[in-house]
């Protein structure tokens, strides 16, 4: 039988999602519980999160055979799981379901917070900076992101990806308040997403906030593919994947 679960964990102390050789990871964490429960072959996860990366919702899958039933799997994985990764739903996949090539969309979110002084309720999940970007600077240039483009600037190293064209369905630039203190959450839904796709976006976006950059340099970058015109990438903590939508209720309760 193959299962699907959704996961969440707080990467602050992962090498990342995918296992690793002598490496903490999420899916190793998953594979040992899993271990313990029944017989399984390895967890397949919905795409790949970086050491410090975190998640609310992730999506999963396993194949085996459990005699515990698919909609209580998530509870007893988590009495097998430490602190920082629990599985929160389970249920049998549906036929045929992959949940790395079915994905539809991702969203994602990045935060960071503007302090002198790192802020100890906020360090773990939003990166912190000196400077404090004009917001609606930030969202001016959204709509430049939006869309169908060839975001080869967007893309870090190393990226494996055999084209570097993407659809951003919705971009947004927020800012909240968190003990005291400003919290900007920079939302992104797609198609798909490069190698640090979303920290070189919160970036440039932070850049344009803060004059560093402005819409002529996005523009030039989309156009000719030069990471070098764009600004730095930001810091892993900021950000979280918060759904993978298949355009299917996976858990019952959901809907399309």
């Amino acid at each position: 039988m193959r299962y699907v679960l959704q996961i969440a964990y707080d990467g602050t102390d992962f090498a990342g999602s995918q296992r690793q050789p002598a490496a903490r990871t999420v899916q190793g964490e998953l594979e040992r519980a899993a271990a313990q429960i029944g017989t399984f072959s390895r967890v397949t996860l919905s795409g790949r999160t970086d050491a410090g990366v975190h998640a609310a919702a992730q999506v999963g899958q396993t194949d085996g055979e459990t005699p515990v039933p698919p909609e209580k799997l998530a509870e007893v994985l988590s009495r097998q799981l430490p602190a920082d990764v629990k599985v929160l739903k389970s249920a049998l996949a549906p036929e045929g379901f992959d949940c790395t090539r079915a994905v539809r969309k991702k969203t994602y979110c990045y935060r960071f917070y503007c302090a002198r002084t790192p802020h100890p309720l906020l360090a773990r999940y939003a990166a912190r900076m000196d400077r404090a970007p004009d917001r609606d600077a930030m969202r001016a240039v959204l709509p430049l992101l939006t869309g169908e483009h060839d975001f080869a600037a967007f893309r870090a190293t190393g990226s494996s990806a055999k084209t570097t064209v993407r659809t951003l369905y919705e971009l947004t630039a927020d800012c909240i308040e968190l003990y005291g203190v400003p919290v900007y959450e920079i939302r992104v839904t797609g198609n798909g997403f490069l190698y640090n796709m979303v920290r070189i976006l919160a970036g440039e976006l932070y850049a344009v906030g803060c004059g560093i950059a402005d819409a002529s340099d996005v523009e030039k970058a989309l156009r000719t593919g030069r990471r070098d015109l764009l600004y730095r990438t930001l810091p892993a903590e900021g950000l979280m994947l918060e759904q993978v939508d298949y355009g299917i209720p996976l858990f019952g309760e959901e809907r399309p």
